[in-house]
């Protein structure tokens, strides 16, 4: 029998060169996939368990080889571990120091397995764990947008359309968008759950295989729902990489969005909000300077989870099926990806705690714009029965006579709009009240205060 030293270069038999050492090195994924040791590890006890309970192996191997995976385990734990280069990846690694703990026995763990199974498995698993590390961080940021909404319902702003004034709204209205927007990325990371439910442990390299294992043992030891159905497409398959990566660009274009609008509204120019000094930093040469810097590194990073997503479509795009090299580097996309949307969203956090509403400036610019000129115009249709065209147009030669007039909207008095429209009554300057105007819109979904209080109350209750 052919003795393997030490497992020492797994295809040496076959192949008689040495690797070059160039290539060594530009093969080896070791330095990234070196994360996945602990599902790596648990994964292969799942394994050699099951290879067990089928009969392929005897009691006496498989405690065997589940002392060396615990052991190594520890030595990794512990940073005793060495990982080595020339072993390519964290598999190889583990195989190769199980060798070295147990002997030839630790042969028996890579029976009825392959490594193209064998990393999907891990990856599935590390990425099940991550994705609900992220979910608990969107749970927070919810969390935090809505007690500052609690706090805001009565704050008036302008809502603006291409960045000008358009219609009053609440302070508390804008932040639940961003709720609605969060929770639709925690919706999208939550079915991303499904597929990672998904067990590939089990179709070896892409065919299965013809020892008599037991699928449904490794998916109930390792959590997950049911095996995967098609060997070919399940070592080929990278959908769930995708999806998560896609989730994750989605939120950070939201993460973006909003700190563009935090960035103009801390402007000089707008001065909704205020920065605290701990989320902000100096100039180095003017001295009155407070920048916010968070803020600018919040948009600009989005750029860098699209393109680990971008990176992932490109590489599958053009491959056959099954496996391919090619896909070694879906997972330090992944890691990337996750560490920068984790990062994130615990800097947005940090944002969330540390600004400050300029309530009155708010207000203020609220006032400017004629910005209850749709106001005005649902009055006449509601109270002269005008089609809402006619009454747009009435609206309109209203604001071009303030105007000229250099006047707002909201400072005619009612005999001005009594001559420019003589079919107003005196309720009409109801309208031009900010407070009315905002509870008028009562329709779901609307600025009113009542709805934005019980809009409060059922996502505290959905959060829970």
């Amino acid at each position: 029998m052919t003795k393997i030293k030490n497992n020492d270069a797994i295809w040496g038999t076959r192949i008689k060169s040495k690797t070059s050492s160039v290539l060594k090195k530009f093969g080896s994924s070791i330095n990234i996939d070196k994360r996945l040791y602990n599902e790596d590890i648990n994964a292969s006890i799942a394994h050699v368990e099951m290879l067990y309970s089928q009969k392929i192996i005897n009691l006496k191997i498989k405690n065997k080889i589940v002392w060396g995976l615990n052991k190594v385990l520890l030595e990794i734990k512990k940073k005793k571990f060495v990982f080595k280069e020339e072993l390519e990846d964290i598999h190889m690694n583990i195989e190769k120091r199980l060798f070295e703990l147990i002997g030839e026995d630790a042969g028996f763990v890579h029976t009825a397995r392959s490594r193209n199974d064998q990393v999907i498995t891990d990856l599935k698993l590390w990425m099940t764990k991550s994705s609900k590390e992220i979910l608990k961080l969107y749970d927070q940021i919810i969390k935090n947008f809505l007690n500052i909404a609690e706090k805001n319902v009565k704050t008036i702003m302008p809502g603006f359309t291409h960045l000008k004034n358009a219609q009053p709204i609440s302070f508390a209205h804008y932040l639940l968008a961003y709720v609605e927007m969060f929770g639709r990325d925690k919706k999208r990371l939550t079915n991303n759950l499904e597929d990672l439910s998904e067990n590939p442990l089990g179709v070896a390299a892409l065919t299965g295989t013809s020892f008599n294992i037991n699928r449904n043992y490794t998916t109930r030891k390792l959590k997950f729902k049911f095996p995967t159905k098609n060997s070919i497409d399940t070592v080929s398959n990278r959908d769930f990489v995708l999806d998560f990566l896609y989730s994750n660009s989605v939120c950070a274009i939201h993460i973006s969005r909003f700190a563009e609008e935090f960035i103009i509204w801390n402007s000089d120019a707008f001065n909704l909000i205020t920065l605290k000094d701990n989320i902000v930093t100096g100039s180095s040469i003017m001295p009155q300077k407070k920048n916010p810097d968070p803020l600018e590194l919040l948009r600009g990073k989005s750029a860098l989870s699209f393109g680990y997503l971008f990176s992932m479509l490109t590489i599958l795009k053009g491959l056959p099926l099954s496996y391919f090299k090619d896909l070694q580097d879906d997972k330090e996309l992944v890691f990337k990806s996750f560490d920068q949307t984790k990062l994130s969203l615990l800097s947005l956090n940090e944002i969330l705690k540390n600004f400050i509403v300029n309530k009155k400036n708010m207000l203020s610019l609220a006032q400017k714009g004629h910005i209850v000129a749709t106001d005005f115009a649902d009055y006449l249709v509601k109270h002269n029965n005008y089609s809402f065209r006619k009454a747009y147009k009435i609206t309109a030669s209203v604001v071009n006579y303030c105007d000229k007039k250099r006047k707002n909207l909201s400072d005619l008095n009612f005999e001005e709009i009594k001559k420019l429209e003589p079919g107003v009554k005196e309720d009409v300057m109801d309208v031009f009240n900010l407070n009315k105007s905002i509870n008028s819109k009562k329709s779901y979904g609307g600025t009113s205060f009542e709805n934005i209080k019980k809009m409060i109350r059922n996502y505290k209750k959905e959060i829970k």
